[in-house]
């Protein structure tokens, strides 16, 4: 019997999407894996798989229709010997009792009948387990079983990221919460009606709020609102990181290696969460959870927002290979590239504006983040020596947003120590 693809929910946060390109025509043979549509979400533009083969039948939304609610029928799949004809009547076609969440996560393809072949095809379907070909070639080496991995792609396909640290993705399960606080509502302060009339008379322009910018506004209000806030501030000098990295950059420009001063903040962060391992924590509602791992977020403005992809085990990671995966996320972030799980997770972020030459400022903790780190620029100033002679240096001002809930403030100054001490120290980084 026919059935019906449904608009995917390709992010936790997202509630509609726009259906930007078909890949495939009325009339094409489709099978499992297929790439049929692109679809733009509030956070990117991603490729759509096919779960079952068939042909296809009829389009439902066209190329360019924005707005389409998730689980919206978008296509009709046919299966070997229904009639394509048939799918001229859309109302012909009944769509499956509704699922379960969990289920829904785990398919892109709703059941349309309650008929006995169609309800063996239901349990067959719940059965099986989505994961990229890739991903199962290294389920395969590894030798275990694919069921026990909580995918972190699209509609809960598992890929590579999920299968590469088994200790990893056996933790996966617990982070929800965080998920679960992406998805809060768009809360108005004010009524556009009432607001628009304030400025009658006046000259102005109307800007939609597009997918992303809800996201921003709804998970930003959350934050405000709902994290307990405190901040820690302190000045570092830089000289000497300055002076380091102006040598390194010498010595690797023959390998097209730059390091920026950003470089050696995130690695910074990285190791002093881990001299201060109660700081490496995310609040999930009920509970604290305390990660093994560094897994820092960085800020990366795009246009009309901003992602925070995540460099994972950046405590592990040389300079140079940290920069060069950090240049990558900001790029495809800046091109909207990012998979959901390279901007998911991390306990810590970075929010960078002294290339700006914003002297300090307060950041916002993302949820469900512990802290994050607002760094201002670097300027000249007379500051005491050791010696108590006047001198000048290249001083950094940071302030640390900091969640009570999770860190308190001794806790929270013991880590903004380490950041400093990581950073006035810059060659310790290197061993």
């Amino acid at each position: 019997m026919p059935i019906k693809i449904l608009m995917p929910a390709l992010s936790p946060t997202m509630e509609e999407g726009t259906l930007a390109k078909w890949l495939v025509k009325e009339g094409d043979k489709v099978k499992s894996g297929d790439i049929i549509a692109e679809i733009e979400t509030d956070k990117a533009t991603m490729e759509f798989e096919a779960i079952d083969e068939g042909t296809m039948g009829a389009i439902l939304v066209t190329e360019g229709s924005e707005g389409v609610k998730v689980n919206t029928p978008i296509a009709v799949l046919l299966e070997e010997g229904d009639d394509i004809n048939s799918t001229s009547h859309p109302a012909t076609v009944k769509a499956s009792p509704t699922l379960e969440n969990s289920t829904l996560e785990k398919t892109t393809i709703s059941v349309l009948s309650t008929t006995p072949k169609t309800q063996h095809r239901h349990e067959n379907l719940e059965r099986r387990i989505f994961a990229t070909p890739l991903a199962r070639r290294i389920a395969a080496d590894k030798g275990f079983d694919l069921a026990t991995v909580k995918g972190s792609g699209p509609r809960g396909r598992i890929v590579k990221a999920d299968v590469e640290d088994i200790s990893a993705v056996t933790t996966k399960p617990a982070s929800r919460p965080a998920a679960e606080t992406a998805s809060i509502p768009l809360t108005q302060s004010a009524n556009a009606t009432s607001v628009a009339h304030m400025y009658d008379g006046r000259e102005y322009i109307e800007v939609p709020l597009d997918g992303m910018r809800k996201t921003i506004a709804a998970r930003l209000t959350d934050a405000k609102q709902t994290i307990p806030h405190f901040y820690l501030r302190r000045n570092i000098k830089l000289d000497a990181l300055l002076n380091l990295r102006a040598e390194l950059n010498g010595q690797l420009k023959g390998r097209g290696v730059k390091l920026s001063v950003n470089d050696f903040i995130i690695k910074s962060c990285a190791l002093a969460l881990q001299s201060v391992p109660d700081a490496n924590a995310v609040w999930a509602g009920d509970r604290i959870l305390k990660l093994a791992a560094s897994d820092v977020a960085v800020a990366v403005a795009i246009e009309g927002g901003l992602f925070t992809p995540v460099i994972q085990d950046a405590e592990t990671k040389p300079l140079s290979n940290l920069s060069a995966e950090m240049k990558d996320l900001a790029n495809r972030a800046r091109e909207r590239k990012l998979a959901p799980h390279e901007y998911q997770g991390g306990s810590f972020a970075i929010s960078n504006l002294g290339m700006f030459g914003i002297d300090n400022f307060d950041a916002v903790i993302n949820p469900p983040h512990g802290a994050i780190l607002a760094v201002g620029a670097g300027v000249k100033k007379p500051v005491v020596g050791k010696e108590g002679t006047l001198e000048v240096a290249t001083v950094l001002s940071v302030t640390l947003s900091v969640d009570h809930r999770v860190i308190d403030g001794t806790l929270g100054a013991k880590l903004l120590n380490s950041i400093v001490e990581n950073l006035e120290n810059p060659i310790s980084m290197l061993v």
